[in-house]
């Protein structure tokens, strides 16, 4: 008798039952509209917060809206240009990504740029079909 797995990859094989909506790949993610300038205060806490951060469930279609918070201090000596980061946060709303995969992107991308290691980004999805979740990467 063979067993059946519950794991499944997320990439393969799957498909949304109902209407099929077609949405962008994770290349579309534009990191070159990010930019940074000169900041001297290595220890000045930021917090940036959006209400309004989407992107599109691969395995739906349908768009994940979710509170971003980005909480850094520029060790590098840099700071994060805010226009630019919202250039970068709005390419991200065509995009098919697991939600836990955009919280590890937007990290990865802002400590590239930022280099700093006190970093943390967390985002806190819409309520879905019940299930509220919540994702965190980083510590400061």
């Amino acid at each position: 008798m063979k067993l059946k797995s519950n794991i499944v990859d997320p990439y393969v094989g799957q498909t949304a039952e109902g209407k099929k909506i077609e949405f962008d790949s994770i290349d579309k993610i534009e990191e070159k509209e990010l930019k940074v300038f000169l900041f001297k205060n290595k220890k000045e806490y930021i917090k940036i917060i959006s209400k309004e951060f989407i992107a599109v469930c691969p395995f739906s279609g349908l768009p994940d809206v979710a509170k971003l918070k980005i909480e850094y201090y520029p060790e590098g000596g840099i700071a994060i240009e805010l226009k630019s980061l919202k250039y970068y946060l709005v390419s991200y709303k065509n995009v098919g990504i697991y939600q836990e995969e955009v919280t590890s992107k937007i990290f990865k991308d802002l400590k590239k740029i930022l280099k700093t290691n006190k970093l943390k980004v967390t985002t806190k999805y819409n309520v879905r079909g019940g299930l509220y979740t919540t994702c965190r990467i980083g510590n400061i």
